[in-house]
């Protein structure tokens, strides 16, 4: 979310921070999942793309195994699509590899409510059927609508609805820090 309007009230990670968090969620994951061979990643566009790659790389780095990376497009599946716009812009989502037999890893910036996750599900259960679905999130705000609770938490924030968590990263945003903000309005 480019160039924020306002001034953050507190930024609560910096890039250091975010770094440490994604190398704590990676040996997480090994550790859930005794290894990497049968896991793949699949980033929920847009933020949770390069936090995807950049665990990815963690995994890889602590593994020495490559773990396949897919990207998924929830526009169609959201509950609010209607909100959205009239003509919605779709983009492609790309998962590359079978998802029989694997332990596939969501993840996304950030968990709010669980509508964004709940449509990540339906979205992925579309293009196949792994044989587990786990979910990482970089930072969980609380204020759950569903029953959805994230596999790894790189950081719990407790909020109120009024304010709002901004994740940037340097492949979107050119920096990468959280921020927490007031909402507007």
């Amino acid at each position: 979310m480019s160039e924020p309007r306002t001034k953050p009230k507190a930024i609560l990670m910096d890039a250091n921070q975010m770094r440490r968090a994604l190398s704590r969620i990676a040996h997480e994951i090994i550790e859930r999942n005794k290894g990497t061979e049968h896991v793949a990643l699949v980033g929920i566009r847009r933020r949770g793309i390069p936090l995807a790659q950049r665990l990815a790389e963690r995994l890889k780095e602590f593994e020495g195994r490559e773990v396949p990376v897919g990207t998924l497009d929830i526009t169609l599946y959201r509950d609010d699509l209607s909100e959205l716009s009239t003509l919605p812009v779709v983009h492609k989502s790309e998962v590359n590899f079978p998802l029989p037999g694997r332990v596939v890893v969501l993840v996304d910036d950030v968990i709010y409510t669980g509508r964004t996750v709940r449509a990540a599900l339906d979205a992925l259960l579309d293009i196949g059927r792994p044989s587990a679905i786990q979910l990482a999130v970089l930072v969980d705000r609380g204020h759950r609508e569903l029953p959805i609770r994230p596999d790894y938490v790189g950081k719990n924030v407790p909020t109120s609805r009024r304010e709002r968590v901004e994740v940037n990263v340097v492949e979107i945003d050119g920096e990468d820090y959280v921020a927490l903000f007031d909402n507007e309005g």
